[in-house]
């Protein structure tokens, strides 16, 4: 890296004016892989939502957990009406790379088949999942509410001890099918302790009873997707 004569800092790879870089993450210095060692984020406590009818909206919420556990920060995903299709297999990409995740943890409460969907499973048997989960939900939001998050946590400690960022997949799901009342989540966010960062997903359908809950909002919209043209989820993709 040299200054230019016009002002400017040369790197390898380009030419950024200083007033630019100098607003940047890192005052552009290009960053480097370390050790995860456990910390405590400084800005956490938002309440994020993702819904839509495009692919993305899991896949989102964990590359930020990712990238939360890659900060030392304690992460946590509780799944609603997981259990798969005869599409998916058992065992998931994302469930692998979680568990070789230092601080990243997981727990499924769906179980085989989709509620409404006429697979040969039992709705009245979601129904009750999905009740286990918001029982559960309350349980990791109300631990998080008791621990100290200004401070580390352990990385392999359980969920009970507390975490930095929660993510409640397809739960907005279980609400769109008429599982969970609009209240149910709504008394989730307003339980959230401060420095709790909160990741829902799920629906098609806009959860408008967040609008005002929320701070982030995303629309995952589809434009195309080969599902309507009869392909089915590929491993490494979908699954």
């Amino acid at each position: 890296m040299t200054d230019a004569p016009d002002g400017t800092t040369e790197t390898d790879d380009e030419t950024t004016p200083d007033s630019v870089r100098a607003n940047t993450p890192g005052r552009g210095v290009r960053p480097e892989a370390a050790a995860i060692e456990p910390a405590a984020p400084d800005d956490f406590g938002l309440v994020q939502v993702w819904w839509g009818d495009g692919k993305g909206k899991t896949t989102a919420a964990m590359g930020m957990g990712f990238r939360a556990a890659g900060h030392g920060y304690r992460v946590h995903m509780l799944q609603f009406l997981k259990g798969g299709a005869d599409s998916v297999e058992a065992v998931r990409g994302e469930y692998n790379a979680i568990a070789a995740m230092p601080g990243f943890s997981f727990e499924n409460l769906g179980h085989y088949g989709w509620a409404g969907m006429a697979d040969g499973s039992d709705d009245a048997d979601h129904e009750a999942q999905v009740a286990a989960g918001l029982d559960r939900a309350r349980e990791l939001v109300d631990a998080a509410a008791d621990a100290d998050l200004s401070n580390p946590l352990d990385l392999d400690g359980p969920p009970e001890d507390g975490v930095h960022f929660l993510i409640i997949d397809e739960l907005l799901y279980a609400v769109a099918m008429g599982l969970l009342d609009e209240e149910d989540v709504l008394d989730l966010v307003e339980r959230k302790p401060e420095n709790l960062e909160l990741v829902l997903t799920g629906s098609h359908e806009k959860p408008t009873y967040l609008s005002d809950a929320a701070d982030l909002v995303t629309n995952v919209r589809k434009e195309k997707h080969p599902i309507d043209a009869g392909q089915r989820a590929r491993k490494g993709t979908e699954y």
